[in-house]
């Protein structure tokens, strides 16, 4: 989440760039960048916005899951074997 002290000029980013890119891998939060006091861009460091994607990832999975398992429980899925035949007709 993004507070107060993570909102800088991208001016101000462009002609500290070494603080910020320094800040960033330290603290391991975004900063939002501003062009003429508006919300412009989100700069973040690359092992943070790994994590990100990696936590992502996950929850899509157990979306997924749980997807699964809602189809399971009102009886919307069909026997492996029909599956596995359906699919060997379509690649005969």
């Amino acid at each position: 989440m993004l507070n107060l002290n993570d909102v800088h000029p991208l001016t101000d980013f462009l002609r500290n760039s070494k603080t910020h890119l320094r800040r960033l891998r330290k603290a391991r939060r975004p900063e939002l960048l501003t062009v003429n006091g508006k919300a412009a861009v989100v700069v973040q460091d690359a092992s943070s916005y790994q994590e990100l994607l990696e936590r992502l990832e996950r929850v899509e999975t157990l979306e997924g899951i749980q997807r699964g398992l809602d189809a399971m429980k009102r009886s919307e899925t069909r026997p492996l074997e029909a599956v596995l035949d359906d699919l060997k007709k379509k690649h005969e």
